[in-house]
Parts: C-alpha cells; sequence; structure tokens
C-alpha cells in the first residue's frame, strides 16, 4: 500500500485500489448511502480547503498539537501498565494510524519500547478485515494487541470490534483512544471532546491515504480491504508537519491521571434524537471530530455547538458551516463541543 507515511512507523495491510475507483462528491453519494449502498463500496472526493479554513488550521495547530500530544502519553502511559513491553499497537483505518504513530514513537521516547504497528480496516456493519488480524495473529500472540482509534463519537466503532472479535480468544476487544467523549473505554488519553489537528482533513493529514473500501469486484475473498492513494495531494501533505509537532512535546508532558467521568455519550445521543425527532441515530455524529467529518463528507442539516463553548478548538467547524450554509443552533451539551446532523435524503 502506497502513502506518505514512514516504513518504519506503520505497516498497513491494506489492497492499494489507486486508480481502479472514481471518488463521488457528498451530493453524488449520500442518496445512494440512504438508499442502501453501503458508505464502503464507495469512495469521496477529497475536500479542497478555503484560504479561511486552512488559516484557520494553522492557527490551531500549535495549541493542538499540545492537547494531542497530552493525551498520546496518558493513554501510552495507560498501556504500558496494562501491557508492558509485550504490546502490538494495531491502528485501525485511516483516523486511527496517526493516533497509533504517536503512540508507538511516545512508548519509544518514554519508555524505550520498539512496539510494532499496523494498520487495518474496520468497516460499520461489515466487520474488521479478517485476513489482516490472521497475518498479524501469525506474527504476534493475541495477548499483545491493542486497537487504537483517534477519537470516539457514539461508540460505533467499539461495538463492531467486540462483535467482529467474537470468534478470536484472548484478544483485548476494548478501543484504546485518544478522546472518548463518549466514554465507552478505559483506554483513554482524554474524556474530554478535544479538536484533534488530524481531523480537520482528510487523506493530507491520514498519511495521503483514503477511507478504507471493501467491494467483492475489486476486494477478493483473500484481499485485505482496500484504499486508494492520493499522490495528487503530495504538495498539501500535512501527516508529518502534524505527528512532528505533538512529538516535539513529549520533553515538555507530566502524565496526568485520568478522571473517568460518569455520564454517557449515547444518553446525549439520544436526547437530541428526541429533541429534533430523528428515527435513526446514525444521522447523529456527535464530537468535533465527528462533526467535522459530516461536514467534509457527507450532507449536514444542522450543527448544534455548545453555546459555553468558544474556543478555538471548534471555529473549523463554524466555518465549514458557513462555507456550506449549515444552521448552526446552540445546545446544552455536555460530553460533546459539537454534534452534526445529516440530512434525510427523504425530507428533499
Amino acid at each position: 500500500m502506497q502513502s506518505s507515511f514512514i516504513d518504519d512507523d506503520v505497516k498497513l495491510l491494506l489492497k492499494d485500489i489507486t486508480g481502479l475507483v472514481i471518488p463521488l462528491s457528498a451530493k453524488e453519494r449520500e442518496p445512494l448511502i440512504q438508499s442502501g449502498t453501503h458508505y464502503c463500496e464507495m469512495l469521496p472526493l477529497e475536500y479542497q480547503p478555503t484560504e479561511r479554513y486552512n488559516r484557520l488550521y494553522y492557527d490551531y495547530l500549535e495549541e493542538g498539537a499540545l492537547i494531542t500530544a497530552q493525551a498520546a502519553a496518558d493513554l501510552s502511559s495507560i498501556l504500558f501498565k496494562k501491557y508492558g513491553e509485550n504490546i502490538t499497537l494495531v491502528s485501525l483505518a485511516r483516523a486511527g494510524i496517526p493516533a497509533g504513530i504517536l503512540v508507538k514513537r511516545f512508548l519509544k521516547y518514554k519508555y524505550n519500547i520498539n512496539a510494532v504497528h499496523y494498520a487495518v480496516s474496520i468497516i460499520r456493519d461489515k466487520g474488521i478485515d479478517n485476513n489482516a488480524i490472521k497475518y498479524i495473529l501469525n506474527h504476534h500472540s493475541a495477548e499483545s494487541i491493542v486497537f487504537i482509534d483517534g477519537w470516539t463519537g457514539k461508540g460505533a466503532i467499539q461495538n463492531e470490534l467486540i462483535k467482529s472479535l467474537k470468534n478470536y480468544d484472548n484478544i483485548n476487544k476494548e478501543l484504546a483512544v485518544l478522546a472518548d467523549p463518549a466514554n465507552i473505554t478505559q483506554y483513554a488519553g482524554t474524556y474530554e471532546d478535544i479538536l484533534i489537528p488530524s481531523s480537520c482533513f482528510n487523506c493530507t493529514v491520514s498519511g495521503l491515504i483514503s477511507r478504507t473500501f471493501l467491494r467483492n469486484d475489486i476486494i477478493k475473498e483473500d484481499d485485505f480491504h482496500g484504499a486508494a492513494y492520493y499522490e495528487e495531494f503530495k504538495n498539501d501533505d500535512k501527516t508529518y508537519e502534524f505527528i512532528d509537532k505533538c512529538c516535539k512535546y513529549f520533553p515538555e508532558i507530566e502524565i496526568k491521571n485520568i478522571k473517568r467521568p460518569v455520564t454517557k455519550g449515547i444518553d446525549e445521543v439520544n436526547n437530541i434524537a428526541k429533541t429534533y425527532n430523528i428515527s435513526n441515530i446514525n444521522f447523529i455524529k456527535p464530537g468535533i471530530g465527528e462533526t467535522t467529518r459530516v461536514l467534509l463528507r457527507r450532507i449536514p442539516w444542522k450543527i448544534i455547538i455548545n453555546s459555553t463553548v468558544e474556543g478555538s478548538d471548534i471555529k473549523h467547524i463554524i466555518q465549514l458551516a458557513k462555507e456550506k450554509n449549515v444552521e448552526i443552533i446552540n445546545y446544552p451539551l455536555k460530553n460533546y463541543k459539537a454534534c452534526g446532523i445529516i440530512k434525510n435524503m427523504a425530507d428533499i
């Protein structure tokens, strides 16, 4: 699999489908998704940021890199206490890969552990890439594996992970994340809804690879799940600018004891569904990272923000909503700072 990731940082267990699938715009994909075509059978057209959006990203990058580095350090400390030196990092492509690289690098910096790091695909309602898991199990013990993602939304991927791995004994099925505003895992760098800068873009902060792809005319029975490489965006690649900025803060960081909250994100999601009469909670994408994804890759209906939050970590969301002429609503969010609601195409 081609990418702009450094080989020593991660091994991508993905099939390269570059040039085999034509990316579609959100306006083309959304009706197909809502009429039954699975999102993994298509690739989204990459968002081209405006000058204003880019500027907001760089305004936040230094602050966000420090916050992300702290979360990566705290998560790494938790994982070290759990696994010690016997740890195999398995990131969930694509958003989990930068997170996994930061954990790998902090484990090396702080504990002198050279952890092996893989990236595999997991797709909601389709499951994890079993060929990739079998490959890893041929090289490492099941007990050493930890699955890593960037952040949680409602917890759908955690549920998918548990369901996918039910036949694999001795693998820890609890997800490890930098940020867990949904409050679904004990392996979290923070339970706050933070803006991880890598969520602000798509491929250009994720090694120039697409989201993962699964369609049986291209992905055969013995293949890994697929992804495409976007060489055309190499001049805009911000992947290592972000990763290296985070890593430069490692010497300044002191490990924090993370206090886990009581409230669950899914309860807040259900309240939002009730307030706005939304029957399918898959249309509700809570958290800064998921809200950003809605604006970058889907057709948004409304964007909800916490009216008490005025920090730089949601300015890019407000900017994207303005660019796409999406209504912004103030709402007393607790677990999250923002929430995106996808437009129901049946209402158009």
